[in-house]
C-alpha cells in the first residue's frame, strides 16, 4: 500500500475569462471573496492538513500571485510559454510533489463544512483507488445550474452522469500522467482511463459548496460564508 498523500497541488494558472473585468489586471485566484483572495481560502484548507509541500502552478499574470504567496511556504511553478491545463500542470509539478498520490485542488470554490482534504485523506484506500474525488450533491451546491458530473454507485465507484458535481478536491495516483503524449491536457483524460478499470471513487461532501467561477458566484459565496460562519 502506498504512503498516505502528503503533498498538495493548487491549480492557479487559468485565465479566469468567465470573471470578465475582474480578471483584467489580476488572476482569478486573487479575486476577493469576503475580503480575502480566493487562493487564501483554498490555502487555509491546504495548510490545515499540514502537508510536506504545497505547489501552485501559475500562468496568467504570474507576478501577482508570486508576490502574494511569497512567505507562505507555497512553491510556485510558472508554466511558460503555454498553459499546461490540469493534467499537464500536475505532471510538470511532480518533481516537487513526489511520486506518491497527491491532493489536487481548484482555487475557485468555497466549502462550507468539514475540510474536504481531511475527509479525502481519511477515506483514501490506495489498495483499490486510483483517484478519490470529493463530490457534492447538486442539491448541496450554491449557485450551480448544471446537472452534475458523476453518479456514485453503492460501492462508491464513480461513473459519468448527473447527480454529483466534482468539487475540485481529489487524491490521485500520478503514474498514468506519464502515459499521455500531449504536453497540455486535462485530468479528464486520466480519469477516463481510470474509469475503465472502475478505480475512480467518489466521496460525498456533507456540507455545502459554491463555485466562484463567474462574478455572480462572489455574492453567492459571501452569503454562504456569512450564513455558515466558515
Amino acid at each position: 500500500m502506498r504512503h498516505a498523500p502528503n503533498a498538495v497541488m493548487m491549480f492557479a494558472a487559468g485565465f479566469g475569462t468567465r470573471m470578465k473585468h475582474l480578471t483584467q489586471n489580476q488572476p482569478k485566484p486573487m479575486v476577493q471573496v469576503a475580503g480575502r483572495p480566493l487562493i487564501d481560502h483554498a490555502l487555509d484548507l491546504a495548510t490545515a492538513i499540514t502537508p510536506d509541500v504545497i505547489v501552485a502552478n501559475l500562468h496568467y499574470l504570474p507576478d501577482v500571485l508570486e508576490t502574494h504567496l511569497d512567505g507562505t511556504g507555497v512553491v510556485t511553478l510558472r508554466e511558460e510559454p503555454d498553459i499546461l491545463e490540469t493534467g499537464g500542470g500536475l505532471r510538470n509539478a511532480l518533481p516537487i510533489l513526489g511520486s506518491d498520490p497527491v491532493f489536487t485542488m481548484n482555487t475557485d470554490a468555497i466549502w462550507a463544512g468539514p475540510n474536504p482534504l481531511e475527509l479525502a485523506r481519511q477515506a483514501w484506500d490506495a489498495d483499490k483507488m486510483d483517484a478519490l474525488l470529493v463530490c457534492v450533491p447538486t442539491a448541496k451546491t450554491v449557485g450551480y445550474q448544471g446537472k452534475g458530473d458523476f453518479q456514485i454507485g453503492p460501492d462508491g465507484r464513480l461513473t459519468r452522469g448527473a447527480g454529483y458535481v466534482f468539487g475540485g478536491v481529489q487524491i490521485i495516483k500520478t503514474d498514468m500522467l506519464y502515459d499521455v503524449e500531449d504536453t497540455a491536457f486535462s485530468l479528464n483524460v486520466v480519469w477516463n482511463e481510470m474509469l475503465k478499470s472502475k478505480s475512480v471513487f467518489g466521496l460525498i461532501y456533507p456540507g455545502q459548496w459554491c463555485d466562484v467561477g463567474h462574478p455572480g458566484g462572489i455574492l453567492d459565496a459571501e452569503h454562504l460564508i456569512e450564513t455558515t460562519n466558515v
